[in-house]
């Protein structure tokens, strides 16, 4: 697709309005990791691990914890050189691999121990974000 295309440009800006803890399309998440779609659906075949929501008619909805193990995928498949059955045994033999991924933001927020009182709002209104996406998402 064109950079001209005029969708684009409300694309981007629609994504850049979206909160760090929303779900994103399959197209979304293909533009952020400049994959092709079909690569993300190939990937889900063979990592059970990537699990997006699926939705009546089949559209995919990727958790931010989904987009974050598909960046590692990328990762070692592209920057590492791993092979997919490589990956595939990685992810087998090394439990602790998930404890290495980034952490979502909330997630981050929620098991801090250094958090105040005062952060309470700041996990309210994030969870009240994810609320709002989840009620978009069943309309």
């Amino acid at each position: 697709m064109s950079d001209l295309y005029p969708g684009n440009k409300i694309n981007r800006e629609y994504k850049s309005k979206k909160s760090s803890i929303a779900y994103r399309t399959i197209r979304e998440v293909a533009s952020e990791l400049n994959l092709e779609q079909h690569v993300l659906r190939f990937w889900e075949n063979k990592f059970p691990q990537i699990n997006p929501l699926k939705r009546a008619g089949g559209r995919r909805y990727y958790r931010p914890e989904d987009i974050e193990l598909l960046k590692v995928i990328k990762t070692y498949l592209y920057t590492e050189g791993y092979t997919i059955k490589g990956v595939q045994r990685l992810f087998k033999s090394n439990k602790k691999l998930k404890s290495r991924l980034p952490r979502t933001e909330v997630e981050q927020k929620l098991i801090d121990p250094n958090n105040k009182e005062q952060d309470l709002e700041k996990k309210l209104e994030a969870l009240l974000y994810v609320l709002e996406d989840i009620k978009k998402l069943t309309t």
